[in-house]
């Protein structure tokens, strides 16, 4: 059960918008069935019940998001996303060290393979995505990386890792699934930048590292036992 409280959440709030830390473990909205599980907009919702979502994260995901708390700032934003004027970086801890500083991956991907709905590369029926990388940090064995989506597809981040060979540790679905370092998918929405709805003015706002994913890396700077 995750102990989540309304003021370890709330990065940024005014009259139009609600800018949160999501933390790694909890869906965006209910999955499955049960339409009354815990998720972040039953949560939020409790301390605002006109709040509108306009856009997801996976629940193993933890970072930055935004929110309208009204129908005009809901409209704007969702305008924004879906006209690719938004901005977002994540991080991502990988299995090994990339040959290159930055690239580009450009694989056309099918969505929803399976009975895992799972995203697959399929340059003939797929569509079009692409996501830009740069390596941050690099270890023995792993890498740090940014993440910057240009569409948003459904594990496009996941998925365009694993294709170019460095799956995102932690990762079930792409990845080895959960290991001692950290029991979910090592992928984090650090900034967030877009138009306010209301000011017009661009705005950003930066997530820092949730403790589970700076643990994570510690481990991997520690030295080896002599």
């Amino acid at each position: 059960m995750l102990n989540i409280k309304f003021d370890n959440l709330t990065i940024y709030k005014d009259d139009a918008i609600w800018v949160v830390s999501k933390p790694a473990g909890i869906s965006v909205t209910p999955e499955g069935w049960d339409k009354d599980q815990p998720c972040m907009h039953h949560l939020l919702r409790q301390n605002d019940p006109g709040l509108l979502i306009v856009h997801r994260l996976d629940k193993d995901t933890s970072g930055v998001m935004v929110f309208a708390r009204n129908a005009e700032a809901h409209r704007n934003l969702s305008l924004q996303f879906e006209n690719h004027q938004v901005s977002k970086t994540y991080l991502a801890l990988v299995y090994g060290v990339p040959q290159w500083k930055e690239t580009t991956a450009r694989h056309r991907l099918r969505i929803g393979v399976g009975k895992k709905h799972r995203t697959m590369v399929d340059h003939t029926h797929g569509l079009n995505a692409e996501t830009g990388f740069t390596v941050k940090e690099t270890f023995s064995e792993y890498a740090l990386l940014s993440a910057v989506p240009k569409t948003g597809r459904t594990h496009q981040i996941r998925v365009h890792l694993y294709a170019k060979g460095h799956p995102i540790v932690g990762d079930p679905l792409y990845g080895e699934g959960s290991t001692e370092m950290i029991d979910r998918v090592a992928l984090h929405a650090s900034e967030l930048e877009f138009t306010h709805p209301t000011t017009g003015i661009l705005v950003r706002f930066e997530c820092p590292l949730p403790e589970d994913f700076t643990t994570a890396l510690k481990k991997i700077k520690k030295p080896a036992a002599e």
